[in-house]
């Protein structure tokens, strides 16, 4: 009995290593390496567990991210570990007030995900199954901190134009690579994905809302 109990102790050990490897390693991604160019593709609707909160990602952010995740790992039949897929977010809100943002920080789930666990949210917190519509989008990667974004996102929107595009949908990043739930890592290499939903222009749903014209330019 002590053998097979030392056995399952050394199994245990070596799975959080390995996570933990994982973690200050990063995802492999020169895979997104052609996604310094911008370019125009096409993404399914996806179903998403998204944590909603309103204020300056600055100060927000933590606490959401945090109750993100604590809420994806309590679900059953979802990715995780290394197999999870990078968590999501989108912005709206007034471009000169950061304070008014609302952020949207979200992981997709699969299909089959129809109920939520019991966490309670601080308030100013909300939760929610929600899908995200894509279609049509414009993207490009941005290698650094989220601080020097500004030109990145300013390169990918002269391209939706100069394509001929209209943005028909919130700013969206997705975080290949960022920091994790216990190491800061190197913001200089930070790997995030800057989105769009977008329509060719004189298409129907090229017409935007208020809300959905106001991009946030960091």
């Amino acid at each position: 009995m002590a053998r097979k109990t030392v056995i399952a102790i050394l199994v245990v050990v070596m799975f959080v290593v390995a996570v933990l490897i994982f973690m200050m390693k990063g995802p492999d991604v020169s895979q997104y390496e052609p996604l310094k160019e911008p370019r125009i593709t096409t993404m399914q609707d996806r179903k998403m567990l998204v944590v909603e909160a309103k204020g300056d990602p600055g100060i927000v952010s933590k606490k959401a991210f945090g109750l993100l995740f604590k809420i994806y790992y309590k679900l059953d039949g979802v990715p995780k570990g290394p197999k999870q897929q990078a968590p999501r977010g989108r912005w709206s809100g007034n471009l000169n007030k950061r304070s008014d943002w609302i952020g949207r920080y979200a992981m997709p789930v699969p299909d089959s995900t129809t109920a939520l666990p019991a966490i309670a949210a601080e308030p100013g917190f909300k939760v929610e199954l929600t899908t995200w519509e894509y279609g049509t989008v414009a993207e490009i990667l941005h290698i650094g901190p989220y601080s020097k974004e500004t030109p990145t996102i300013e390169k990918l929107m002269k391209f939706i134009k100069d394509s001929g595009y209209t943005i028909i949908g919130y700013h969206e990043e997705e975080y290949i690579k960022g920091p994790g739930m216990f190491f800061k890592g190197d913001p200089e290499k930070y790997y995030t994905i800057i989105r769009y939903r977008v329509a060719k222009n004189g298409a129907p749903d090229s017409r935007l809302s208020i809300e959905q014209n106001n991009m946030l330019l960091k």
